[in-house]
């Protein structure tokens, strides 16, 4: 068993390596016959490779041909086509040259008979010139009159003609413009007056205590006249006590001041208890009674016109003013009539009512201390309102009424202009007969100062002047021009309330006689 077991490892190990010979022999063989296979199949495809890349090269060899040949005529068909092209422009160069040669000798021509024309245009002026030299000369020969002469005539002639058409044009203007102006002023002033009219009541420099009897007249003039010196000299009020039965006169230019005494002594009648030192108690009661009602006619013209954030000063100003007066019109109600005025007219207008309303309240502020403070009340006014920060709006506004500066704002405009209706009312205001005298007197003199003026009257209470001009010295047209010239030496010479017409009048009168 063993040996047999031996024998089949021995035949085993013997078979192997000729199993494995045998099997390399048949694995050469099949490989050699592949690999002539492969080689085989390489060069018939390498073959077929040359045979097509011999194709492929022989027809793009044609296609380059091809190609050249297309771009040979497209050369070819170009360059003839830039050949004829420069054939062409070669003529019509050759056709410019020509027709430039030709020019060239027109124009030779031409500049030989302008110059030829020159010099008998030349010659011609020259003939001209002497003809009008001769001319000129017989003008002045036949007229009597040098060129100068002749010329000054003539623009002299033209000057008035020109002054002429300028004086229609003028009046033209001024006739169309004062139309429209004056139609809508006076509908917006109108209505203005209509929506605030006042009543006027001319304030005095006197007040006049009633008595309950004429004993009581003794006792206010006391033991020696102690009493009535006290009352005057705490009050700074003059007292007359005279014939006038059961009345007392205080007499001061001051209002507040007499108001107070007016009070105080009202008091000490009622009291009975007429002494010195119930003089003074009372005196000093008057006062701080004056002084809380002066507070309240100050809340109460903010409060009537609508006014708010005033400053508490100001408002004290305010109702200063209802003791003040100007040429016998109380401040206070101008003032108001004054901002309702220009607050009306603001509306219609389209501007802004607050500020027109604000500054023709405050306009105469200025008026509540100006015998305290040396100055204008315009300028008194401006430093007050500068103080208490009013707007610069309103302190332009309140500053221009009297013409000390000019106006910048439509609302400074309406604050002078309600200042004026306000003040030229009937019984607004009145002055002295020697302020009245005095004004008519300077507007006359003021009319008669020019040349030329015969008669000047001052007629309507001077609220017109009327001129009557010498007619063989002055024309039609220099009377426009004279009623120019015054007017505003009037408004730069006077003061005056409202306008003054100025009506110049130039008569010529022919006179003969039927015989």
């Amino acid at each position: 068993m063993k040996s047999i077991i031996i024998y089949i490892i021995f035949s085993i190990l013997i078979s192997a390596p000729i199993a494995f010979g045998i099997g390399y022999i048949l694995r050469k063989q099949t490989a050699e016959k592949k690999i002539g296979i492969a080689e085989e199949r390489a060069e018939q495809i390498i073959l077929d490779a040359n045979k097509e890349a011999e194709t492929k090269k022989k027809e793009i060899l044609l296609e380059a041909k091809e190609e050249v040949h297309k771009l040979r005529n497209e050369f070819e068909r170009e360059s003839r086509e830039r050949r004829n092209e420069l054939q062409r422009l070669e003529r019509r160069i050759l056709q410019k040259e020509e027709l430039l040669d030709r020019k060239s000798e027109n124009l030779e021509k031409k500049e030989d008979q302008l110059n030829r024309s020159l010099k008998e245009l030349s010659n011609k002026e020259t003939e001209i010139d002497k003809l009008y030299q001769k001319q000129i000369e017989e003008l002045e020969r036949i007229s009597g009159l040098t060129t100068d002469e002749a010329k000054e005539i003539l623009l002299s002639d033209l000057e008035k003609e020109v002054k002429h058409e300028a004086v229609i044009m003028v009046k033209e203007v001024e006739s169309r413009a004062q139309e429209e102006a004056n139609k809508k002023a006076t509908e917006i002033i109108s209505y203005a007056i209509q929506k605030c009219a006042a009543d006027y009541v001319a304030e005095s420099t006197v007040s006049v205590v009633s008595l309950p009897n004429d004993e009581m007249k003794g006792r206010i003039i006391g033991r020696e006249g102690r009493n009535i010196r006290a009352l005057e000299t705490l009050t700074g009020v003059d007292l007359i006590i005279d014939d006038t039965p059961e009345a007392v006169i205080l007499s001061c230019f001051d209002p507040i001041r007499r108001e107070v005494a007016r009070v105080a002594l009202e008091k000490l009648i009622l009291d009975g208890r007429i002494h010195p030192a119930r003089i003074e108690e009372m005196v000093e009661k008057a006062k701080k009674e004056i002084n809380n009602h002066i507070k309240e006619e100050g809340e109460k013209a903010t409060f009537d016109v609508g006014i708010h954030n005033l400053h508490p000063e100001l408002v004290k100003l305010l109702g200063r003013l209802k003791y003040r007066t100007s040429y016998g019109q109380n401040v206070l109600q101008h003032s108001i009539e004054v901002s309702y005025l220009a607050g009306l007219m603001a509306s219609e207008l389209g501007v802004d009512v607050k500020i027109a309303k604000r500054a023709g309240l405050l306009h105469d502020i200025g008026k509540a201390v100006d015998h305290e403070i040396e100055g204008t009340h315009v300028e008194i006014g401006i430093n007050l309102l500068k103080k208490f920060r009013e707007s610069e709006e309103v302190i332009h506004a309140m500053s221009t009424h009297h013409g000390d500066y000019e106006p910048r704002t439509i609302e400074a405009v309406l604050v002078t202009a309600a200042d004026a209706i306000s003040a030229a009312r009937p019984g607004a205001r009145r002055e002295t007969l020697e302020t009245y005298i005095k004004r008519l007197e300077k507007l006359e003199s003021i009319a008669n100062s020019y040349e030329g003026v015969e008669k000047a009257y001052a007629i309507q209470a001077g609220r017109e002047i009327r001129i009557m001009v010498k007619p063989e010295e002055i024309s039609d047209d220099d009377i426009v021009f004279l009623a120019r010239d015054i007017s505003k030496k009037i408004e730069n010479g006077l003061e005056y309330p409202g306008q003054i017409k100025v009506n110049v009048i130039r008569e010529t009168r022919a006179i003969d006689y039927a015989k």
